[in-house]
């Protein structure tokens, strides 16, 4: 199905920016947010009628509310995009303060913000879809990496939960949880902290190798990831996850195992804590 609204943040780069391509060049309607206008001055210019640009930073919620209520007053919005988001690397002690305030606002609190402005109007409609980008780091954890896991974790939660809260309204919501692909997110705006030696050589540095181009790109193609969001708006019920990229699926399968294996020795340590039968 096409001839869709779509309210998508973050459509400067990445994920935001393929979907975007993709759904205006087969007919729907974007309404994309940026932190800068000339970063869609070409989609505004070449989609005159079908796409729109807000100005928005998702730490403001204000900001992201009054963004949603515009997108709405203008009429329907068939599917809401929580995309924008970052990675920050480094090692727990490494971050800053501000580091850890900025991403938890910008990734977790900004699209928390963004659903619960949007839910209102999805049901005063009828229903919809909310679309969150996860990552599977959202179900694995690697060293050199704990707040942005901490921010996908949480994210995770808040949509599994919302989700059985609006199925009665006709909203469904999709986590997507993609791989490593070739955007600008490992490779143009991954944010590191001031690394120490203390460090040094150990597996809380390992990922200065992953954001090194030279030593091999990402397998995930970011357009074929973006087609598989677009196409999971047509599946019925929503899916409540999507996994994008053949060494996501296997790291995440191997994660959950390992854990599974883990909760199934706990049997007897769980059952001692209750009270006795009877009592």
């Amino acid at each position: 199905m096409t001839d869709r609204t779509w309210l998508i943040t973050g459509v400067s780069s990445g994920f935001g920016r393929a979907l975007t391509t993709q759904l205006l060049e087969r007919g729907d309607r974007v309404i994309g947010t940026v932190r800068s206008r000339d970063k869609a001055a070409d989609l505004e210019k070449s989609h005159p009628e079908a796409f729109r640009a807000e100005v928005l930073d998702v730490t403001d919620t204000a900001a992201v509310r009054d963004a949603v209520d515009r997108a709405f007053a203008a009429g329907r919005v068939d599917v809401v995009v929580s995309n924008a988001g970052y990675g920050l690397f480094g090692a727990a002690e490494e971050l800053t303060d501000g580091q850890v305030d900025r991403i938890i606002a910008t990734n977790l609190t900004g699209s928390i913000t963004l659903i619960r402005a949007a839910l209102p109007h999805l049901r005063a409609q009828g229903g919809g879809r909310v679309i969150q980008l996860s990552s599977y780091g959202g179900q694995v954890a690697f060293p050199g990496n704990s707040l942005y896991h901490a921010t996908k974790w949480g994210i995770e939660g808040f949509v599994e939960s919302v989700a059985q809260e609006v199925a009665p309204f006709g909203i469904g919501m999709t986590l997507v949880e993609p791989g490593g692909a070739r955007t600008e997110f490992r490779y143009g705006s991954a944010q590191v902290a001031d690394l120490t030696d203390v460090y040094a050589g150990t597996p809380a540095h390992a990922f200065t190798a992953m954001l090194d181009p030279a030593g091999g790109l990402a397998p995930g193609d970011p357009r074929r990831m973006a087609a598989a969001i677009i196409g999971s708006v047509d599946v019925e019920p929503a899916p409540l996850r999507m996994v994008l990229g053949s060494q996501a699926l296997n790291s995440t399968l191997d994660a959950l195992r390992t854990r599974i294996g883990f909760f199934e020795t706990q049997h007897d340590l769980a059952a001692s804590t209750d009270f006795p039968t009877g009592e």
